[in-house]
């Protein structure tokens, strides 16, 4: 009979299982590691990674991974290759070719098939006397004790073995290749990563109100200047420098201070030393800000000249978060 704790066992079983197959991998990172590693590097052309069956999804995890992380590659499926396919690669291409036995018949008939201009060819195998592990240049060993799959049949631990390495792989090319959040940013400019390594300050300010006061405005002056510019907030400047801040919180407080407020004004009540970005900062940093000393509104100042005011409802809406 089936329950709820056999179930639950049975998924905490497979996930020890998986990850102790990939902890056995650090016991496979040799020279032919290092050297994998350094002939995609050096290549002047792509890096095409191929397999069939489960391995050929593994593989066009693979090409997405390096696509996004500075190494250009391309997925050639193991059993459309013999059938025109081959022509998508060049001379100076490096080759992986996925297999967990390293004898499958399309494997056996491709292996000569990329090797026959001189690329070289990197075979990534559960199998290192295989054919494809022979036909190699250098060798990725992925090899597993058993499957996850109680019959020990359904590719379970193999595939993640293969994900993981090149997952390995992809991280080292990334260190050598020096890659930094701006270079993923080149890679990743749609959506709410993009948006995170893309946007600034001076994309959501463009268009914005600029409210503000002198010091010596009226709190009367203040409150509409909040009200029409809708922002929750209105600088205070002096000779074109922001010298305080006025929420309106700060009016809230004060009308429950005080019966009357005709005697004071704007710098009587403003917050000195507002919290201030300039228009260049990324909107994520800008987020960590708002989000350190729990406010929704900055201040923005570009050499020394107020430029609007950042509300996290500006970040809100781009979907940042």
């Amino acid at each position: 009979m089936i329950t709820k704790e056999n179930i639950l066992a049975i998924a905490k079983k497979t996930i020890l299982s998986e990850s102790e197959a990939i902890a056995k991998l650090t016991e496979f990172l040799d020279d032919d590691f290092y050297l994998s590693a350094q002939a995609i590097y050096e290549s002047k052309g792509r890096l095409v990674i191929t397999g069939i069956g489960k391995s050929a999804i593994i593989a066009q995890k693979m090409v997405a991974t390096f696509n996004s992380t500075g190494t250009p590659s391309l997925f050639l499926h193991a059993a459309e290759a013999i059938h025109g396919d081959l022509g998508m690669i060049q001379n100076e291409d490096v080759i992986i070719c996925i297999s967990k036995s390293g004898n499958s018949p399309e494997i056996k008939a491709l292996v000569p098939l990329l090797t026959r201009f001189g690329n070289t060819l990197i075979g990534m195998t559960g199998n290192i006397t295989s054919f494809l592990a022979k036909g190699s240049k250098h060798i990725l060993n992925t090899t597993v004790d058993k499957e996850a799959c109680p019959i020990n049949l359904a590719p379970t631990n193999s595939t993640t073995a293969q994900l993981v390495m090149g997952d390995a792989l992809a991280v080292c090319l990334m260190e050598m290749r020096d890659f930094k959040p701006e270079n993923f940013a080149i890679y990743h400019p749609g959506g709410a990563l993009g948006k995170k390594l893309l946007l600034k300050v001076s994309d959501m300010i463009e268009h914005s109100l600029k409210p503000k006061v002198s010091p010596d405005a009226s709190i009367k002056k203040a409150i509409f200047e909040i009200s029409e510019k809708r922002l929750g907030v209105t600088a205070v400047v002096e000779n074109e420098t922001v010298i305080g801040i006025i929420t309106d919180g700060d009016i809230r407080r004060m009308l429950n201070e005080r019966d009357t407020f005709t005697d004071l004004s704007a710098k009587d009540i403003m917050t000195k030393n507002p919290k201030i970005v300039q228009s260049s900062t990324m909107a994520v940093d800008a987020l960590n800000i708002l989000e350190d000393f729990s406010i929704t509104q900055l201040i923005v100042v570009d050499n020394g000249e107020y430029q609007g005011v950042l509300h996290l409802h500006d970040i809100l809406k781009e979907g940042i978060i």
